[in-house]
C-alpha cells in the first residue's frame, strides 16, 4: 500500500506542478512500476524480500504439468522477470529454455529444435517481443501469459506459437492478472 500511495502523490504532484506533457510522461512510468509492483516486488526494489504471488502460481502449475508430461511456453514482457522466473524453475528442478532479445539468431534456431525435439516436457521462457512471433513451438500444450501487454493481438499472436501447423493437442493459454 505504501508503494500506491507513494506512486500516487508522485502523479497527483505532476498534474499540479508540470506541463501536461511531463505529467503524462510521469504518469505512464507510474503506471510501469504498477505492473512491475503486480510481478514482483524485486523489480522495483532488489532487496526485497516479499515473494511474488505470479512466481509461486506459475511454479506450482508448471510442476504439475511436467508430472503430467505436458510442455509451456511462459511469455512475460520483462526480462528482469524472466530472470527471477528462471531462477525458481532451476530452484524447483523444472527443466527449461529461454529466448529474449538478447539471445543470437543463430543460438534461437538451436533452442527451438532442441526444444521441439526433446522426448521431456519442459517449459519455453519468452519475452513478448522476441518470442511472439515466427516461431513454430507446438511441443507446447500450455501457454502462460505474466503480465499483460497494452494490445491484446500480440499476446494472441505470441499464443499462436503453440496454436501451429503440427499441433495435435488441445492448448490452454492462461493470462496471469493481478488486482
Amino acid at each position: 500500500q505504501y508503494i500506491i500511495g507513494q506512486i500516487r502523490s508522485t502523479i497527483e504532484d505532476a498534474y499540479h506542478t508540470k506541463t501536461k506533457a511531463q505529467a503524462r510522461i510521469i504518469g505512464l512510468t507510474a503506471i510501469l512500476k504498477l505492473r512491475q509492483l503486480c510481478l514482483s516486488p524485486r523489480l522495483l526494489y532488489q532487496d526485497s524480500h516479499d515473494s511474488s504471488p505470479k512466481i509461486t502460481f506459475v511454479i506450482e502449475r508448471l510442476s504439475e504439468l511436467m508430472e503430467a508430461d505436458h510442455s509451456a511456453l511462459v511469455f512475460s514482457q520483462f526480462t528482469s522477470f524472466l530472470d527471477l522466473v528462471e531462477s525458481a524453475l532451476g530452484s524447483h528442478r523444472i527443466p527449461y529454455y529461454r529466448l529474449d532479445g538478447s539471445t543470437p539468431t543463430e543460438k534461437r534456431k538451436a533452442l527451438v529444435k532442441k526444444f521441439q525435439e526433446s522426448k521431456n516436457a519442459s517449459v519455453f521462457l519468452l519475452s513478448l517481443k522476441a518470442g511472439g512471433q515466427g516461431l513454430n513451438l507446438t511441443k507446447a500444450s500450455y501457454v502462460f501469459h505474466l503480465d499483460p501487454w497494452w494490445n491484446p493481438a500480440v499476446e494472441k499472436q505470441a499464443s499462436d506459437r503453440a496454436h501451429r501447423m503440427g499441433q495435435i493437442q488441445k492448448v490452454s493459454i492462461l493470462r496471469i492478472l493481478m488486482r
